[in-house]
């Protein structure tokens, strides 16, 4: 699945590349992956819907 996530660094909304869906410490849902312009780390929380 292909996932778009807000760069802080970049301040714009980016694909994720390379995203990987992991689960917090709490039980939600996120993909985390990297910028493709500025390799910084990319987390973007799913929601209930797009994490089943």
């Amino acid at each position: 699945m292909d996932f778009e996530g807000y760069c802080v660094k970049c301040r714009t909304r980016r694909q994720i590349k390379d995203g990987e869906v992991k689960e917090t410490a709490n039980g939600r849902k996120m993909v985390q992956g990297v910028c493709p312009e500025c390799q910084t780390k990319v987390t973007r929380f799913l929601s209930a819907k797009e994490s089943k």
